[in-house]
């Protein structure tokens, strides 16, 4: 239930502000997070369309560091 509710709330936010419901998936220093950043700055509707693509169909990566 909790990821439902987060997963709703990220939606929100990608459709109020697009960059920031990338951010809440992905990170501010993620290349999702500033490709749509771009697109919001250059149009609004490609930011939200891009938004709602990344926080839907694309899973966050994990970094691990092998040592």
């Amino acid at each position: 239930m909790a990821g439902c509710c987060c997963r709703v709330l990220e939606i929100l936010c990608a459709i109020l502000l697009p960059p920031l419901g990338v951010c809440f998936r992905h990170g501010c220093c993620s290349l999702e997070f500033f490709i749509c950043l771009v697109l919001t700055i250059l149009g609004y509707i490609p930011g939200v369309i891009y938004a709602l693509y990344v926080i839907l169909c694309v899973q966050p990566v994990d970094y691990y560091v092998l040592v």
